[in-house]
């Protein structure tokens, strides 16, 4: 089945481009220039990644962000930012608001068709297999279900979020670096920087509470789920 991706991209010349070859590897692309068209297809049908630009004629793209991370129904959809914004601070802010990924203009197609491909992949595991529940204490990881509760709490976590937290505790004690977990977890190797993962990880922190301190840094090494309370 073909997966379905929403691009959401003004620059015509760019949005072509990027429709052609995701048409040309068999994807099924719904084009739109603007927030506004983006949001009404959504709310028709919910794609399985979402092609983002930050600089939209109608609404910013962090808006966008903002709008489906709070919505129940499309909180779990990946989300990779396409952007001219290529600052440190820029990349922070739309992690922080729950992109999945964020790649840069100008970039290389294949690069970025390597990168799509890797969201899917990532997404697409998600829901295959493993229908067993990791727990630790007050911590429950559904894996079948990609659903996340503490204290009985559902904690609301984005797709990338949720798997560096799976990836941590399914390793419980054992460091993995910043390169590991960026091919392991992004599932690529390319221009990403480390300070992804520490972006990921000060959000995760935040959002487990108390338990969010077990994920300990290993200084000039990277991370690990500790098993000390």
């Amino acid at each position: 089945m073909k997966k379905n991706i929403l691009l959401v991209e003004d620059e015509p010349d760019l949005n072509q481009t990027i429709s052609f070859n995701l048409d040309s590897e068999g994807y099924s692309v719904e084009s739109t220039f603007n927030g506004t068209d983006a949001l009404k297809s959504i709310d028709v049908k919910l794609p399985d990644l979402i092609l983002l630009d930050l600089m939209l004629p109608d609404m910013s793209g962090l808006e966008i962000c903002r709008i489906l991370r709070s919505a129940k129904k499309t909180k779990n959809i990946p989300i990779m930012m396409v952007t001219a914004k290529g600052e440190e601070i820029d990349r922070i802010v739309g992690f922080e608001l729950g992109a999945d990924d964020y790649i840069v203009k100008p970039f290389s197609i294949r690069e970025f068709m390597l990168r799509v491909a890797a969201m899917l992949k990532r997404s697409n595991d998600k829901n295959t297999g493993d229908e067993d529940k990791l727990v630790f204490g007050d911590l429950e990881i559904d894996i079948a279900a990609h659903r996340v509760k503490l204290k009985d709490r559902e904690i609301s976590l984005t797709a990338k979020e949720f798997s560096l937290l799976h990836y941590l505790v399914e390793r419980i004690g054992r460091v993995q670096t910043r390169d590991a977990l960026l091919d392991d977890v992004w599932g690529y190797n390319c221009a990403v920087t480390t300070r992804t993962v520490d972006t990921h990880v000060k959000r995760l922190r935040a959002k487990l509470d108390q338990i969010g301190n077990n994920i300990e840094t290993v200084r000039g090494v990277g991370y690990r789920f500790n098993s000390a309370s």
